[in-house]
């Protein structure tokens, strides 16, 4: 089962509210966020900013990141949280950006490398995830959602 029914009766309880900023995930943990009933009154917004123009004009993550450390970064998946952070105003701000494969790896950046980041008023963390880059697409999709919502619940927890 999903860590999604678990982070919702964490947000209910303590009157939290949440928003991603998806691009390998492509809406998955949004999805998996939604299959939660009673979902809307603790998501505030999602968006799946697969492209870079979108992750720029959307989310202020700034062109130069985009260029040079590019989109698959540390810094890249902190400027998406922070940014929409300050779109939202969300008690905490989600999102992912990784290789999903089965193309799209380099030697520095292989398929199954994730980054997420989580930004609140008070906690901002980078997370590195790297999955068997032989791991099916929909199966490293889903395994980067639930990463994230285990990472999503335990920054609760300490709030």
């Amino acid at each position: 089962m999903s860590h999604a029914y678990e982070l919702g009766k964490l947000l209910i309880e303590k009157g939290l509210t949440l928003s991603t900023a998806e691009s390998c995930t492509g809406g998955l943990l949004s999805s998996k966020l939604t299959d939660v009933s009673g979902s809307s009154s603790y998501i505030t917004l999602n968006l799946v900013t697969y492209a870079n123009e979108a992750k720029n004009k959307m989310l202020n993550v700034d062109e130069a990141v985009l260029c040079t450390v590019g989109a698959v970064s540390e810094e890249c998946a902190m400027q998406m949280a922070r940014g929409l952070y300050e779109l939202t105003g969300s008690d905490i701000c989600v999102s992912t950006t990784g290789i999903a494969g089965p193309t799209g790896g380099t030697q520095t950046k292989p398929v199954g490398l994730m980054y997420s980041a989580i930004h609140t008023k008070n906690f901002n963390k980078v997370y590195r995830i790297l999955l068997n880059p032989n791991t099916p697409r929909e199966e490293m999709k889903d395994a980067f959602a639930e990463e994230v919502l285990k990472n999503i619940i335990e920054v609760i927890k300490i709030m």
